[in-house]
C-alpha cells in the first residue's frame, strides 16, 4: 500500500501528515507537528527585520519525513505546501543568502508605488489579475532594492520550493504559488519579462534571471538526494509538486459539488472566493482588490484575502502574556453568549496588522466610532467573530457579482472548520448555508494530488472531491440569524471604513 507524505507549514506552525487511499478514503495520521515562530533581528541603522525561522521548519519537516518512514515503511513521495509571496534568495553556489524576510515585516511600505512607476497599476493587473497586496514577491523584491543580499542573489525561490530544493537540489517555481507572487502572466501562466522588466528598472538586477523553471500540480520536482535521505530513510522518494499554494491545495479538499459553490480557506488568513475556469480581468475587479491566483488541473482561483482567526490568536497571545490566559474552547462558548453585532471592525484594518495587542486595538476602533467597547475576553472575541463573518459576507457577495456567478452555499475548510461559532456566524451573515470540512484541507489536497500521481485516485478534481467526501464528516450549518440586523451592521462598517477616522491611523 503506497504512503504519501504531505508537508503542511503554516504561518504559525507546520505538520508533516502521511496518508494512504483505503476503500476509496484517505486515511491520515500526523507524523510532526511544529511551531513557526517567526524572529526579529536587529539590521542596519537601528531598524529589524522580522524573518521566518526557516531552518527550524527544515528541521521539523526532516523530523516528520524520517517518523513518517519508521512507521511506514518506504515513502512513496512527498508533496510540500505552503504560505504564499515568501521567498529565499540563492547565491551563484546555491548557498541561502539568508533566512526569508516575513510578509508582515514593514520594508514593503511604498514599495508598489515604485512599481507603478514603471509599469501602470492596471496594466499590472491585466497581466497577472493579482490584488494589490504590499507583500507580494514582486513588491518584496523592489523593497530589497540596494541591498547587498539582492546585488547577490543569483534564484529566488518561494519557500516550499525552497525546501522542495534542499531535498532534491532542484530550483523550480510551482504553479499555483508562483501565480501569487506578481511577477506571472495568468493567461499565458508564464513569467512575465514585461513585469520582470519594471521590477528590475526599479532594482537594478534582472529580476528575471531570478525566476526558476515552472512546473505544474502532480509532476515530479525530482527526488531525494542521499546525503539528506539516509539519515531520514526516505532516499530516492520523489518528490510531487502539489498545490503548493495552501490554499490551492486547500480547495482541492473541498467536496465542491457544482459552479453555485463559494468556498473559505479559513485559518491565519480567510482566503474566499470561486474556483473559475478563467480568470477575471476586469477594472471593477481590480478595484475590489480581488486575485486570480491558478488552481489545480487548469482551474482559477478568483479570491479576496481577508485577515483571519490570526487575529483570534493574537489576542490570546497578548492575554497569555498580561498573566491571564484563557482556554479556547470555553473562551467560544462564553463568546457564543454574548449579544452579538453590538460592536464591529473592520477585520483589515491596517491597525490591526501588525502583530501585538489586538483587543487593545479592537477597544480603540470601537472607542473612536462611537461603538460599546469590548472589555472582557469573551466579549473581545465575539468582536472578532462578528466581525469576521461580516468579511466573509462581503468577500463571497463581491466575487459572485464580479464573476456573474449565483452561489448557493458556501464551503468552509481549515482550521477555521473545527470553530462552530464562527461557521454559524457566517452562515448568519452570508444568509446561505455553510458546509464545513476538513479541518486538514490543505494536507488532504496535498495528499490527494499525490496519490492520483500515484495512480491511487482517478488524475481530475471530481475524483479526488469523491474521496475527500468519503473521507470526511461535513458539518452543515444553516442562516438562523436576524438578516437585517447583519445588513444594518455591514452598512454601517462600510459607512464608517469609508470616512475619515482611525482607519489606517
Amino acid at each position: 500500500m503506497r504512503t504519501y507524505v504531505a508537508v503542511d507549514l503554516g504561518a504559525t506552525s507546520g505538520r508533516v501528515i502521511a496518508g494512504r487511499v483505503e476503500g476509496g478514503r484517505l486515511v491520515t495520521e500526523e507524523t510532526a507537528r511544529f511551531a513557526n515562530v517567526p524572529v526579529s533581528v536587529p539590521g542596519p541603522g537601528g531598524r529589524s527585520t522580522l524573518h521566518w525561522d526557516v531552518l527550524r521548519l527544515w528541521a521539523g519537516v526532516q523530523d516528520g519525513l524520517a517518523a513518517a518512514a519508521r512507521r511506514f515503511g518506504p515513502v512513496t513521495s512527498v508533496g510540500i505546501d505552503g504560505w504564499a509571496v515568501d521567498h529565499g534568495l540563492l547565491d551563484v553556489d546555491g548557498a541561502l543568502l539568508g533566512n526569508p524576510v516575513h510578509y508582515r515585516d514593514a520594508r514593503t511600505v511604498g514599495a508598489p508605488a515604485r512599481l507603478f512607476e514603471q509599469i501602470s497599476p492596471e496594466r499590472h493587473h491585466a497581466l497577472t489579475g493579482v490584488q494589490v497586496q504590499p507583500f507580494n514577491t514582486v513588491f518584496q523584491l523592489v523593497a530589497a532594492a540596494g541591498t547587498a543580499q539582492l546585488g547577490a542573489a543569483r534564484r529566488a525561490l518561494l519557500v516550499p520550493d525552497l525546501l522542495a530544493c534542499w531535498l532534491t537540489g532542484e530550483h523550480v517555481a510551482e504553479l499555483t504559488n508562483a501565480s501569487t507572487t506578481g511577477l506571472l502572466d495568468v493567461t499565458t501562466r508564464a513569467w512575465s519579462a514585461e513585469v520582470a522588466g519594471a521590477a528590475s528598472a526599479v532594482t537594478g538586477v534582472d529580476v528575471g534571471a531570478l525566476l526558476p523553471r515552472l512546473v505544474a500540480p502532480g509532476s515530479v520536482v525530482g527526488t531525494v538526494r542521499p546525503e539528506v535521505g539516509a539519515a531520514l530513510g526516505v532516499t530516492g522518494a520523489p518528490v510531487v509538486a502539489v498545490g503548493s499554494h495552501d490554499t490551492a491545495s486547500a480547495v482541492v479538499a473541498m467536496p465542491l459539488g457544482g459552479r453555485d459553490a463559494a468556498w473559505i480557506s479559513s485559518g491565519t488568513w480567510s482566503l474566499v472566493g470561486l474556483e473559475l475556469d478563467t480568470p477575471v480581468l476586469t477594472a471593477a475587479s481590480r478595484a475590489a482588490n480581488f486575485t486570480n491566483e491558478l488552481g489545480v488541473h487548469g482551474t482559477v482561483r478568483f479570491l479576496r484575502n481577508v485577515t483571519g482567526l490570526w487575529l483570534l490568536e493574537q489576542a490570546l497571545a497578548t492575554w497569555a502574556g498580561q498573566g491571564r490566559p484563557q482556554e479556547l474552547e470555553p473562551l467560544l462558548g462564553q463568546a457564543a453568549a454574548v449579544p452579538g453585532l453590538r460592536c464591529v471592525v473592520d477585520v483589515d484594518d491596517p491597525v490591526l496588522a501588525a502583530p501585538g495587542d489586538v483587543p487593545a486595538r479592537v477597544a480603540e476602533l470601537a472607542r473612536s466610532t462611537g461603538q460599546p467597547v469590548p472589555h472582557e475576553p469573551a466579549e473581545v472575541v465575539r468582536v472578532l467573530l462578528d466581525s469576521l463573518a461580516l468579511a466573509h459576507a462581503r468577500a463571497v457577495r463581491q466575487a459572485a457579482e464580479l464573476a456573474g456567478r449565483d452561489v448557493a452555499v458556501v464551503h468552509l475548510v481549515g482550521g477555521g472548520s473545527r470553530n462552530a461559532l464562527l461557521c454559524r456566524l457566517t452562515a448568519d451573515a452570508t444568509g446561505l448555508p455553510v458546509e464545513a470540512g476538513p479541518a486538514e484541507g490543505t494536507a488532504t489536497g496535498n495528499l490527494l494530488v499525490q496519490a492520483a500521481a500515484g495512480g491511487d485516485v482517478g488524475d481530475d478534481l471530481a475524483a479526488m472531491r469523491a474521496v475527500v467526501r468519503a473521507s470526511t464528516q461535513v458539518r452543515r450549518y444553516d442562516p438562523s440569524g436576524d438578516r437585517a440586523a447583519w445588513e444594518r451592521a455591514e452598512e454601517t462598517l462600510r459607512d464608517r471604513s469609508s470616512s475619515p477616522g482611525p482607519r489606517g491611523s
